[in-house]
């Protein structure tokens, strides 16, 4: 009898409503589970104010960015799902023009022309080769999955953050796009 009161006592705990995430805070529960997908978590919090290297080699960072949404995404070379996912950052950044900011930024701890000509080797045209190989913008942002994409607002400040590669021309970009104020089409 004992035994089976221990039974029902566990098979009773374990039945206890576990707390769910918000469907505001994480997409779907595949990606939840993966680690891959949307988080909210830092919504509001302005961008860090780390230093990283713009296109021709000099220093910059996110606050001269500002003005425009502005798309960062966290890659390297060795990253698969980042060099798979470079593509259709490209095609964002050619379809956006003026109205969203695109930087890519290379975590690799070579030398900037190795990011340029990495990019030209892929066809990548439109992207042009941000490179952070002190990786203060992963540490600044708390990343700790390559590749990791921040969509800041006009004023700097963090709208979400996505966890691993997606198609930036499709649907659900889209959509997440439009969160920062980025007009479709």
């Amino acid at each position: 009898m004992r035994s089976l009161l221990m039974a029902f006592a566990l098979v009773t705990a374990s039945c206890s409503k576990q707390e769910q995430p918000a469907a505001s805070e994480v997409e779907n529960s595949a990606e939840a589970d993966s680690g891959q997908g949307v988080d909210r978590g830092n919504k509001g919090k302005p961008a860090p104010e780390v230093i990283f290297n713009d296109p021709e080699g000099e220093e910059t960072s996110l606050a001269e960015l500002r003005g425009k949404p502005v798309l960062l995404n966290l890659w390297a070379s060795w990253c698969a799902p980042c060099v798979k996912e470079l593509p259709t950052l490209d095609r964002l950044a050619q379809a956006k023009g003026a109205a969203l900011t695109v930087a890519a930024v290379s975590q690799d701890t070579g030398p900037h022309p190795s990011v340029e000509a990495f990019l030209k080797g892929r066809g990548i045209n439109t992207l042009e080769s941000y490179h952070d190989p002190r990786m203060g913008l992963s540490g600044g942002l708390g990343a700790q999955v390559l590749p990791t994409s921040v969509l800041f607002d006009a004023e700097g400040r963090e709208v979400w953050r996505y966890v691993g590669d997606l198609d930036w021309t499709g649907p659900q970009a889209a959509k997440l796009l439009a969160e920062g104020g980025v007009p479709a089409g």
